[in-house]
């Protein structure tokens, strides 16, 4: 017999985004992270949800930073988004998060806080300094590590955010992990969204709220043509040239067409076509894919009660299965444990220390042999399969001689590993390396 569970892949791709609920959303935010938090959603394990813990630091209305949220998950429900698909959530149906950034808070430096670039652009830019635009990022870490993300998308602005979160991370792990031999949290990294198009608004501006240039996404379709009609264009005449660089017009065009009708549009503005008649194709072109969508979401305007089923039957869910257990781990951790056992804490941490990952040599089915790490039910390191048992065994024996370090050299004996692999493998060095020296002691 074969070990149970051999194949059973490594833990996917984790990806987290959050967005703000800020208002209605316009095309630009349509092309930035809504629509690749949707593409993501269908190719990875995916957590997505409303930031609206974090919208408390601007938004001072009740009533308004409800219809916000409310607004924010129709907007994704109607572009697509599959609630049953992945886990879309809103930020405040999860306490643990707070809770976590607590705890977290408590390992976090006054300076690094301090010398956080977006905290101080919102001080010059005349926000009122308060404690939750300070904590921000972390908050902003709980919201990733409660669900030990591996990667989190975001534009460069974000990317101080994520490496704190690594910092956070790496000193939780260091103070608490490092005794008992545990890896609590996964280092998180920035996925750099390089290629999310940033669209001009009215006034060829950046589209932004701020500037009051934008086109809603699902405008009725008379305000959408009026909106379109008031573009910014210059005063060349119909059967002039028109330049395509850096014209508002033809770059909103781009981001809705096909690479042929872009061709086509091209041509036409090489061929002097007259400004009305191009935003007639804008409006056209803009409206053909924006119907259906704005069908969908007047649908789901009247359906209140089924978003907030949805969001919180989700977070239920969330809760159960990561968010609870991860912090009864932690408050364990952290000394906050049952007082009637708190003469036991010693022994626990021996308990904590003895249950580390497996690395196991194992035979299969196929009469090959393999080896994997594993965490409980969760396969960190997957083996490819050997004829010999001997080179199954070498490589174990050098992971628990060389920990993680051997990693980079066993690239072409690996099917499948996460991102916990080296510090599990670490932490199984370190306690071959105790039991070593208390024999020779």
């Amino acid at each position: 017999m074969g070990d149970q569970g051999t194949h059973a892949a490594a833990r996917p791709l984790r990806i987290l985004s959050g967005v703000q609920p800020s208002g209605r959303p316009h095309i630009g935010n349509y092309f930035g992270a809504m629509r690749q938090n949707i593409e993501l959603s269908k190719r990875s394990d995916a957590f997505i949800f409303i930031a609206d813990y974090h919208a408390l630091t601007t938004i001072r209305e009740p009533k308004k930073l409800a219809e916000y949220s409310l607004g924010l998950a129709k907007d994704y429900l109607a572009l697509g988004l599959d609630p049953g698909g992945c886990a879309f959530y809103r930020q405040s149906d999860l306490p643990e998060v707070c809770e976590l950034a607590w705890i977290l808070s408590t390992v976090t430096p006054m300076g690094l806080l301090e010398r956080c670039v977006s905290y101080k652009d919102k001080m010059a830019k005349g926000f009122a300094p308060d404690h939750g635009l300070f904590a921000y990022p972390v908050l902003m870490a709980a919201d990733i590590l409660i669900f030990n993300a591996h990667k989190v998308p975001v534009g460069r602005d974000q990317i101080q955010h994520i490496e704190m979160a690594r910092d956070f991370a790496q000193r939780f792990n260091h103070l608490y992990g490092e005794p008992v031999g545990k890896t609590f949290f996964t280092l998180p990294e920035a996925a750099i969204e390089e290629h999310v198009a940033t669209l001009p608004g009215l006034d060829g501006r950046k589209m932004s709220k701020s500037y009051d240039n934008t086109i809603p996404l699902f405008a009725p379709r008379e305000q959408l043509k009026k909106l379109i009609f008031s573009i910014v264009t210059d005063s060349r005449a119909p059967g002039e040239a028109k330049d395509t660089e850096g014209s508002a017009l033809f770059q909103l065009y781009q981001a809705f067409a096909s690479a042929e009708e872009t061709a086509a549009m091209r041509a036409a503005f090489a061929d002097g076509i007259g400004w009305g008649d191009a935003k007639q194709t804008l409006f056209d072109r803009i409206d053909r894919e924006v119907a259906p969508l704005r069908e969908r979401y007047n649908d789901l305007m009247a359906k209140p009660a089924i978003i907030e089923e949805q969001l919180r039957d989700n977070a239920v869910a969330l809760r159960e299965r990561h968010a609870t257990p991860l912090l009864r781990t932690l408050r364990e951790a952290v000394g906050l444990r049952d007082l009637s056992k708190a003469g036991d804490a010693p022994k626990v941490e021996k308990e904590q220390a003895a249950a580390l990952p497996q690395l196991k040599q194992y035979r299969e089915k196929d009469g090959k042999f393999y080896f994997k790490l594993a965490d409980g039910d969760v396969v960190l390191l997957q083996s490819i399969g050997f004829e010999n048992p001997k080179d199954a065994g070498a490589w174990v024996a050098r992971f628990r001689q060389e920990g993680g370090a051997a990693l980079s050299a066993a690239v072409a004996s690996i099917a499948a590993q996460t991102a916990e692999a080296g510090a599990a493998l670490d932490a199984l060095k370190r306690a071959e390396d105790e039991r070593a020296q208390s024999k020779t002691g």
